[in-house]
């Protein structure tokens, strides 16, 4: 996926915003190694650099690595994919916010991850739970299908019972296992709909007609106006998976 970042920071600062949150959970140690793993445009990376950590960032995005270096020159940034990535040292904690979701392996993801911490060293992630966006997905899907388009699921949005016995299989213990709603406030008034689908969603509509494209933005506006349309703004029904595990073996 193509990342418009300057359109990422200026209408959706509300995913590293969030993930603010985290990075307490986290806790950063002077002198300690941490991976930011999905470091996006790197406002959490260095979040985690100015705590003191000596800290590295990986995305898959040359787009998002491009705007992060601009912004945080001095950061180590690594353009890496989440499944596939090493380093010669290990690290004592893993970082992700807002990115598990995006990469459909899964498992692949979790031993990479326990591969690359230290013994007892700590994951702190958090990504999309099950259900998450669940009435955008389906208003996008409803239409799509109308005008006789196909959905492809791109996303991968687990449940606690899903996702936490990966982590054990692969030599985690799970500390902490949280399923939340987190309605989301997006930025545009009046397009805080259209522009999360057209920067989140761009495989929505892969193979979708211009034309087609347009009429189903406008009636998925219509149909999801009554519930995610409040006090003058648009919101976004997220769902919250948070995990923090270590490494035990």
């Amino acid at each position: 996926m193509n990342w418009d970042s300057d359109l990422y920071t200026q209408k959706h600062s509300f995913v590293y915003q969030y993930g603010e949150g985290l990075l307490d959970l986290l806790n950063p140690q002077p002198a300690e190694r941490i991976l930011d793993l999905g470091c996006g445009s790197g406002e959490l990376t260095q979040q985690i650099a100015d705590r003191g950590a000596q800290v590295v960032g990986i995305d898959s995005s040359a787009e998002m690595l491009t705007k992060a270096r601009a912004q945080f020159p001095a950061l180590e940034l690594h353009q890496m994919d989440a499944t596939n990535f090493s380093f010669p040292e290990k690290f004592d904690a893993i970082f992700s916010n807002a990115v598990l979701h995006w990469v459909p392996d899964y498992e692949a993801v979790v031993r990479q991850m326990a591969d690359a911490l230290k013994p007892t060293g700590r994951l702190v992630i958090e990504f999309g739970g099950q259900h998450n966006v669940a009435a955008i997905v389906g208003a996008v899907t409803r239409h799509l299908t109308a005008y006789g388009y196909t959905f492809r699921p791109f996303w991968f949005f687990p449940s606690i019972g899903a996702y936490t016995p990966v982590l054990e299989r692969n030599g985690f213990a799970v500390r902490l296992a949280q399923h939340y709603d987190r309605n989301t406030l997006l930025s545009d008034p009046e397009t805080g709909l259209t522009d999360w689908i057209e920067q989140f969603g761009a495989y929505f509509f892969e193979d979708v007609r211009p034309d087609d494209k347009a009429a189903i933005l406008e009636k998925v506006n219509a149909d999801l106006r009554p519930t995610l349309f409040r006090d003058g703004r648009w919101y976004a029904d997220y769902k919250r998976l948070r995990i923090i595990a270590e490494r035990t073996v």
